[in-house]
């Protein structure tokens, strides 16, 4: 039963983060991307603090040079680009360049943390890689790569940078709730004040949007974080790394539901993301097993 509910927790945190990109069309739509990045991190961080109160878990004002740097690059970077990025990009395309995390992480801490990444991995980089280039050029006889494709692929190695710099830097005598709402705190002043300096105003959002915006605060945010954490404990980051797999698939999914199904380039992007990774970390959890 428990690695049941382990393998539950992986995959919906990877659904939750495979419907945000959907979610995110409408909400910057109609919020703009500076105003709904704030917005989301200011009510995923007032969740997490309340989470952390009530459970009686300071936050430690010791760790906020660490807190500083992982909600800067996991929090502010991260949904500073990637909000930026949905405004022209498709849905599918963003989470299939996303889907290539798990490879990229393992290039940075390579360059950062000198730890060597595996033959597997180095193997299916290039094939990852390949497979975005087929989603993000179009794959037809005239290439082109949208600014949207390109802010989701910055946002892409913001958050592999978070994933090599959390190994460094993130406090280990402090629980996972206190870390997280310390990092959410600064990555939500950190894109308030982004907006405030872009002149944004808050925009109140309809009940459609307004509903998208929470769903990507509270699933794609708080939940998804405390599930894929609680995963990773037990499966190991290799193996959790194949339920990552589940992001591209729900957005396809959703896409497909609303209407807008994958073109032969995002397919054939698709097949050779998900093999690439999925090569990638069943070598890894065989090796390590």
């Amino acid at each position: 039963m428990g690695n049941i509910n382990t393998y539950l927790m992986a995959t919906m945190a990877a659904i939750f983060w495979g419907a945000n990109f959907n979610l995110a069309k409408p909400v910057v739509a109609e919020m703009g991307p500076y105003i709904a990045g704030a917005s989301r991190y200011i009510l995923a961080a007032a969740i997490m603090v309340l989470i952390a109160l009530i459970r009686k878990e300071n936050i430690p004002l010791r760790h906020l040079k660490a807190y500083l740097t992982l909600g800067v690059v996991g929090v502010f970077g991260f949904n500073l680009f990637f909000f930026l990025g949905m405004e022209t990009t498709s849905a599918i395309n963003g989470a299939l360049i996303m889907a290539l995390n798990p490879l990229l992480t393992a290039i940075l801490a390579y360059l950062i943390l000198e730890d060597k990444p595996s033959k597997q991995q180095m193997i299916a980089f290039p094939i990852g890689v390949a497979g975005v280039a087929i989603v993000v050029l179009g794959a037809g006889a005239h290439l082109t790569l949208s600014i949207g494709d390109l802010y989701i692929c910055i946002a892409n190695v913001s958050w592999a940078l978070y994933n090599v710099l959390v190994r460094q830097v993130m406090p280990k005598n402090v629980s996972g709730i206190a870390n997280t709402a310390g990092i959410m705190t600064v990555g939500a002043i950190a894109l308030s004040i982004a907006a405030i300096l872009q002149g944004d105003r808050f925009v109140v959002p309809t009940l459609a949007t307004g509903a998208s915006l929470a769903m990507m605060a509270v699933g794609g945010g708080v939940l998804a974080y405390l599930f894929w954490n609680a995963s990773i404990a037990k499966l190991g980051p290799s193996k959790a790394a194949i339920f990552m797999n589940l992001v591209p698939v729900t957005s396809m999914v959703i896409a497909t539901i609303e209407r807008i199904p994958p073109n032969n380039a995002q397919v054939l992007g698709a097949i050779l993301v998900i093999s690439a990774v999925t090569f990638s970390s069943f070598s890894q959890s065989k090796s390590t097993s």
